[in-house]
């Protein structure tokens, strides 16, 4: 694939999920209950395909190991435009199954993935804690040998879909003071006994919660890749997902734009359209540079993931970073450029105004994209 430019087929792809979000999603979405899983637009999603997308050969039985970046990115752009809440549920099933797919014996691939591509099960990405953030390899939630298994204590925090889903893919400490090289991975079924959480009261459209592990039993067969290798299960995952997350923010600054065109264009001021304000006029050409640029560096990092190319944490932490921090300001000046009625309760920019400020911060804040970056030079040099 071209980087810097869509395929017809691709093209026609991203029209067909807008439409689906457009005339089937967003009501869905709507009917949903705020910080709860809504699993009505999960089914729907999966009845139309869009979930399948995300694990190439599943409904054949023959999932393929190896992500698509770029189909997942093409996925997260289009649903932003029209629905951040179908949008970031698809997102979510991918975050906690994406471990499972890419590390995952064969049984538990055909046990969990079937039912996440249908719409069935709820999938939760559950690495931080109360005090290991974008530092993971503080992780402090032991993992003590029990048998031929494992007894899993300690608290994770921050977890979005949690306490609701179906099953957490779990990072551990199976060795004391070992760092990153101590964390093992594991795919650990809701109800499993000693699975407790509550929800967390944010600014935010889905669930996101605590998880507490009072000596949940893991048994061997749950063990996702090798034992005390779980970090790299984590970091493979993330870094497909970092510039999907840019995607997303280039989806929501898209839909800004739009409206902020569409609104310019009508709005007289000044004895004309606002548009024709050379200041007005202005703001919308960088927003739109702004937008281009964040959805070229977003394509070439995925393209680059799916070509298999080398150094990807640099250039998925650049999609990450330049993304999510120009969505944030592509929003902020279409506020501005609508004035006082942007921010009533209901507006789609008083939607986008809530939403685009957590991309900045989940699967590795802003600054710690920077320090990704400064250590992909540091290894080029």
């Amino acid at each position: 694939m071209n980087a810097f430019a869509f395929t017809p087929e691709q093209t026609a792809y991203a029209a067909s999920v807008r439409k689906i979000a457009a005339e089937q999603l967003v009501e869905l979405a709507a009917a949903g209950a705020e910080g709860a899983v809504n699993r009505p637009l999960l089914k729907a999603m999966g009845s139309h395909g869009l979930l399948a997308r995300l694990f190439p050969g599943v409904e054949s039985g023959q999932p393929t190991r190896q992500a698509a970046a770029t189909d997942l990115c093409l996925l997260r752009e289009a649903l932003a435009t029209q629905s951040t809440e179908a949008e970031t549920a698809l997102a979510l099933q991918g975050l906690g199954s994406y471990p499972v797919l890419q590390s995952g014996l064969d049984e538990q691939v055909r046990r969990w993935l079937p039912a996440v591509a249908a719409g069935d099960a709820v999938a939760a990405f559950a690495l931080t804690e109360p005090d290991a953030g974008s530092d993971a390899a503080a992780l402090q939630l032991a993992a003590e040998p029990d048998g031929d298994g494992w007894r899993l204590t300690g608290t994770k925090m921050w977890i979005s879909n949690a306490p609701e889903a179906d099953f957490y893919t779990v990072f551990a400490r199976t060795t004391p003071d070992a760092g990153s090289r101590g964390v093992s991975a594991f795919v650990v079924p809701g109800d499993r006994t000693g699975l407790s959480g509550e929800h967390l009261d944010l600014v935010s459209p889905h669930p996101i919660g605590t998880v507490v592990f009072d000596g949940v039993r893991v048994n061997r067969d749950e063990l996702l890749g090798e034992e005390n290798r779980g970090f790299a299960v984590a970091m493979r995952t993330l870094d497909l997902f970092r510039p999907s997350v840019g995607a997303f923010a280039v989806g929501m600054a898209q839909a800004a734009l739009d409206a902020t065109v569409e609104y310019t264009a009508s709005r007289e001021a000044f004895g004309g359209p606002l548009v024709k304000q050379q200041t007005v006029a202005h703001t919308l050409a960088e927003m739109a540079t702004r937008t281009e640029a964040g959805r070229l560096l977003v394509y070439a990092a995925a393209a680059a993931y799916d070509a298999g190319e080398q150094d990807l944490a640099g250039r998925a932490a650049m999609a990450k970073l330049f993304a999510t921090e120009t969505a944030q300001y592509v929003v902020d000046q279409a506020v501005q450029l609508h004035g006082a009625r942007a921010l009533r309760r209901g507006h789609l920019l008083e939607h986008l105004y809530r939403e685009v400020r957590a991309p900045r911060i989940y699967e590795g804040a802003s600054e710690i994209q920077r320090t990704i970056i400064a250590r992909s030079l540091r290894r080029r040099g």
